[in-house]
C-alpha cells in the first residue's frame, strides 16, 4: 500500500496544505487553544513553540504497540512541548520542560530518512498537533527525496478538526488518546474543559480520513485509525463511556490500546486522586467494560500484566 502523502505531494494538495498552514501560523489557530500570535515571526503562545519544530529524540521504538512496531521498530520523532500540558505527563522533561533542539524542515526531512534507512516500519510523530505546518514542510523534502514507508499522528486528542483536515491525504495511521471523558476532570488536569467534545470530534474526523485500521500479511499497519485510553486512578478517565463512544460512534472495529501504564509523575504526587497507580481491579474493569461496549479489537500486551495480577 502506497503511503498516501505521496499521491497529496504528486497532485500538488501537500503544497497547498503547507501553505494554508503558514496562514494559520501567522494568527495561530491550529489547536483550540487559539493562541493568535504570529508564530511565523517567531511569537510564542500556551505551545511555546514558534516557527520551526524542537526536536527531543528520535529512534526506533519497540514499546509502542504490536502493529506499530512489527520487527524493526516504530521510527519515533519526539516533539518538545506540548498544547495539553496534563499534571500527570510522564514525558514531563519534553512537554514541560522543552528539552530538545530547534530544527529546519531539511533537517527534520533528514530524521525521517534515517529512520526509513534503519528499516522503521513508519515515521511515528510524537505530539505533534503544536507542529503540524514544520511537520508539513518537512515531509515535502522527505518525499523528494525517497521517503516511502507510513506517517503516524500521534497525538494527545486535543485537536481542531479544521486543522486535522488540512492533514487530510497526508498522515495514514492516526493513534490520538482519549484521555477524559468528563470535562470537569479535564479541566483539572490539563486545564482543557473541552478536551471531551474537542476529542469526539477529532475522532470522528480521523475516522473519517483513514477509517479502521488496516495490517499487512505481517501484521504490520499501513493505514487507519488506533486509539489509546490511559486507565486513571478512580475512574476518572471515564473508561466505559469512552468505550461505547469508540463501539458505537466510531466503529466497533475500532483498535483501541487500554493502557495500564499509569503512575503519578510530576503535580500528579500532590494530587488528592492520582497520586497513586491504579489496581489491578481497576484495570479489570476497565477491559470489561471495553468488551461490554462491543469493542473487538483490544491491543493484547496486557495479558500477561492482568494474569500475574490475578
Amino acid at each position: 500500500m502506497e503511503p498516501s502523502y505521496i499521491e497529496s505531494h504528486r497532485s500538488g494538495r501537500l503544497g497547498a496544505a503547507i501553505e494554508r498552514a503558514a496562514l494559520w501560523m501567522k494568527k495561530c489557530t491550529l489547536c483550540p487553544r487559539l493562541c493568535a500570535v504570529d508564530r511565523m515571526a517567531g511569537e510564542t503562545g500556551i505551545c511555546r513553540t514558534g516557527r520551526h519544530a524542537v526536536v527531543a529524540s528520535y529512534g526506533p521504538h519497540y514499546g509502542e504497540e504490536r502493529p506499530l512496531v512489527g520487527r524493526n521498530g516504530s521510527g519515533t520523532i519526539f516533539f518538545s512541548h506540548c498544547n495539553l500540558y496534563c499534571v500527570f505527563c510522564q514525558n514531563y522533561d519534553i512537554s514541560h520542560g522543552g528539552e530538545g533542539t530547534p530544527a529546519e524542515p531539511a533537517d527534520v526531512a533528514e530524521v525521517m530518512l534515517a529512520l526509513q534507512r534503519r528499516g522503521c516500519h513508519n515515521i511515528n510523530f510524537v505530539t505533534p498537533s503544536h507542529v503540524i505546518h514544520p511537520i508539513l514542510e518537512s515531509l515535502a523534502v522527505a518525499v523528494e527525496k525517497g521517503l516511502r514507508i507510513p506517517l503516524v499522528y500521534n497525538c494527545g486528542g486535543y485537536e481542531r478538526v479544521s486543522a486535522l483536515k488540512l492533514l487530510d491525504g497526508t498522515v495514514d495511521i492516526y493513534m490520538p488518546d482519549f484521555k477524559f471523558w468528563d470535562a470537569e476532570a479535564a479541566r483539572e488536569l490539563c486545564d482543557a474543559p473541552d478536551y471531551p467534545e474537542r476529542a469526539r470530534a477529532a475522532l470522528r474526523e480521523m475516522h473519517r480520513q483513514v477509517g479502521d485500521l488496516v495490517l499487512d500479511a505481517e501484521g504490520v499497519a499501513q493505514r487507519g485509525l488506533l486509539v489509546r485510553h490511559l486507565v486513571m486512578p478512580g475512574g476518572l478517565a471515564g473508561t466505559p463511556e469512552v468505550a461505547r463512544f469508540l463501539a458505537e460512534e466510531i466503529s466497533p472495529g475500532t483498535y483501541v490500546n487500554i493502557m495500564d501504564q499509569y503512575h503519578p509523575c510530576a503535580g500528579a504526587v500532590r494530587h488528592r486522586v492520582i497520586n497513586r497507580a491504579i489496581t489491578a481491579e481497576e484495570f479489570r474493569e476497565a477491559l470489561d467494560a471495553a468488551r461490554k461496549a462491543g469493542l473487538t479489537r483490544l491491543d493484547d500486551r496486557h495479558r500477561h500484566w492482568v494474569q500475574f495480577e490475578l
